[in-house]
C-alpha cells in the first residue's frame, strides 16, 4: 500500500476537523450575536457545524457509488455520538440533563429510518425527500423555540468580528468539502487493499474520524458547564446524520442497504432507548453511567469488528 494513501486520509481528517473548528466558532460568534439559550445553539449552529464532515463525506461517498460507506458514516457517527461522546462527557465530569421533545424525536428518527431501510433493504429517492421534510420541521419547531426562549443577555466581548466570522465559515466549510473528498477516496482504497469491506470501514475509520469534532466541542461544553450545549450537540448531529446526510445521499442516488447496516440501525435505536433511560434517573448523567456507556460502545466495536 503506497504512503501516500495513509497521508493523504490524515490530512483529510485534519481538513475536516480544524474547517469544522473554524465553522463552529464562526456560527456559535452570530449566535450569541443573536442571544440565543445554549441548547438551540447546540441542536443548530453547532450540531449542524460539527456534522459537516459527515455530511461531505456521505454525499461524496454517493456521487462517488460508494453508497455503503454514506449509511454506515451516518449509523457510525450516530452510535459514537450517544455512547462515546455522551459517555466521555458523564466520565469526565457528571451532569445534570434535562431531556426536552428533540431528544424522544431524535429516537423517533431512528426508529422511521428503521422501518424504512427493514422493509425493502432500500432508501429510495423518495423516502429520502420524506426525511428531508421531517427536517424542516424539525427545524421550524427548533426555530419556535429559539424565538419564544430568546435571552435578553448583555453583550459578550468573546464574539469574532463579522468579518472574521465570514471568512471563518467560508474557509471551513471549503475545508469539510475538501477533506470529505479525501477520507471517501482514501478509505474506500485502504478496504480494497486489504479486503474489508466498505460497511466495515464506514462504521470505523470513517465514522470515527467526521465524530472529533462532535467529541472534542462536546467535552469542552461539558467542563465549562454549558451540558445544554453539549447534550444538543449530540441531540442535533443525530437529528442532522439522518434527516439531513443520508437523505442527501439518498436524494443523489438511491441506496440499496445491507443486513448489517439494519442490524446497526436496531443498535443505534436499542442504546438510544438505553440513554434515555439513563439520563431519566435522577435527571443526571454520572461518571459510572458515562463509563457504563463507553463500556458498551467497546463491546459494539468489537462485535462490528469480528463479523
Amino acid at each position: 500500500m503506497n504512503v501516500k494513501v495513509y497521508v493523504m486520509l490524515i490530512v483529510g481528517f485534519v481538513l475536516l476537523i480544524k474547517g469544522a473548528d473554524f465553522f463552529v466558532e464562526a456560527s456559535s460568534s452570530v449566535a450569541k450575536m443573536l442571544r440565543v439559550p445554549s441548547i438551540i445553539i447546540g441542536l443548530t449552529i453547532v450540531a449542524f457545524g460539527t456534522s459537516a464532515p459527515e455530511l461531505a463525506v456521505s454525499a461524496t461517498a454517493s456521487l462517488a457509488g460508494n453508497n455503503e460507506i454514506a449509511v454506515g458514516n451516518v449509523l457510525g457517527s450516530n452510535i459514537f455520538n450517544l455512547l462515546v461522546v455522551l459517555g466521555c462527557c458523564g466520565a469526565i465530569h457528571a451532569f445534570k440533563v434535562r431531556l426536552r421533545w428533540d431528544f424522544l424525536a431524535s429516537i423517533l428518527v431512528g426508529v422511521i429510518l428503521l422501518l424504512m431501510i427493514f422493509r425493502d433493504f432500500f432508501l429510495s429517492r423518495g423516502e429520502a425527500l420524506i426525511l428531508l421534510g421531517l427536517f424542516a420541521a424539525f427545524m421550524a419547531l427548533t426555530v419556535r423555540d429559539a424565538w419564544i426562549n430568546r435571552v435578553q443577555a448583555e453583550e459578550t466581548t468573546s464574539t469574532l468580528p463579522p468579518v472574521r466570522c465570514f471568512f471563518y465559515i467560508a474557509g471551513g466549510l471549503a475545508a469539510i468539502v475538501w477533506g470529505g473528498d479525501l477520507v471517501v477516496d482514501c478509505a474506500s482504497e485502504i478496504a480494497l487493499a486489504f479486503g474489508l469491506s466498505q460497511t466495515l470501514v464506514g462504521l470505523t475509520v470513517v465514522a470515527l474520524g467526521t465524530s472529533l469534532p462532535e467529541l472534542v466541542t462536546s467535552i469542552v461544553a461539558s467542563r465549562k458547564g454549558e451540558n445544554g450545549l453539549a447534550l444538543g450537540n449530540v441531540i442535533g448531529s443525530n437529528i442532522f446524520n439522518i434527516l439531513m446526510v443520508l437523505a442527501v445521499s439518498a436524494a443523489v442516488k438511491p441506496i440499496a442497504v445491507n443486513r448489517f447496516a439494519v442490524i446497526d440501525a436496531i443498535c443505534l435505536v436499542i442504546f438510544s432507548l438505553i440513554t434515555l433511560v439513563l439520563c431519566r434517573s435522577r435527571e443526571q448523567l454520572s461518571r459510572v453511567e458515562g463509563l457504563a456507556m463507553l463500556g458498551m460502545y467497546a463491546g459494539y466495536l468489537v462485535y462490528i469488528c469480528i463479523r
